[in-house]
């Protein structure tokens, strides 16, 4: 991906969950996707594999190694499709990018089918560079970051659009000595808003949701 390296190593025949990595990549992709594979391949020695990859850069790690490489978004409706076939909406914010797939059931196929998509533009608002962003500005590392919206209790108006605007609209409340835990709080509030407005553009969020993706993983009061 944009900003992590996640690896899984599955049984062949019931898709058991051997081996997870989940790693920031710090601009060196390529050779974290490297350090993975040769801790995958000292685990378990002598297995022969057969590889996939996809996110962003996966075209490009996936030619260097020889594998196959599956679009994301194709690869997210399979395997929504496969294990929860309730689903009727999948929110997926990741480091850089935020997608939203609507699926329906098709009676004459009996079928789960990927409906709608839509997924942000060139701007990372709303993502987990945002929170990135405003994690720096307050002075919270951001594996802190949850534990201090969690203990946020109100709200207030924040630009999720731009993690440039959104600076616009911190700075000002930190001036007026607004705690950082509140600003955490509303800085979850405004990636909420910009995934239902900027995001869904209109279309209705019904459930069962599924919540993917780092940002989503990591920060259950963004849920």
């Amino acid at each position: 991906g944009s900003t992590t390296v996640k690896a899984v190593v599955l049984h062949p025949e019931t898709s058991e969950i051997l081996h997870r990595r989940y790693l920031r990549h710090n601009a060196r992709q390529t050779e974290t996707v490297h350090d993975v594979l040769q801790d995958i391949f000292r685990l378990f020695p002598g297995e022969t594999y057969r590889t996939a990859v996809c996110g962003s850069g996966g075209r490009t790690i996936a030619s260097l190694i020889h594998a196959f490489y599956i679009q994301e978004v194709v690869a997210n409706s399979i395997a929504v499709k496969t294990f929860h076939p309730r689903t009727r909406v999948a929110v997926e914010l990741g480091g850089q990018d935020a997608k939203i797939v609507f699926f329906h059931y098709d009676q004459a196929t009996r079928r789960l089918v990927a409906s709608d998509m839509r997924m942000n533009g060139s701007c990372a608002g709303g993502t987990g560079a945002f929170i990135d962003e405003v994690a720096s500005l307050l002075k919270i590392p951001v594996e802190e970051f949850e534990a201090a919206a969690a203990r946020g209790t109100h709200v207030y108006d924040i630009s999720g659009r731009c993690g440039v605007f959104a600076k616009t609209d911190i700075q000002p409340l930190l001036n007026q000595g607004v705690s950082r835990e509140d600003i955490a709080l509303s800085s979850f509030h405004a990636i909420a808003k910009q995934t239902i407005g900027g995001l869904a553009q209109g279309l209705e969020l019904r459930p069962p949701i599924v919540f993917e993706g780092g940002p989503l993983t990591f920060n259950p009061t963004l849920i």
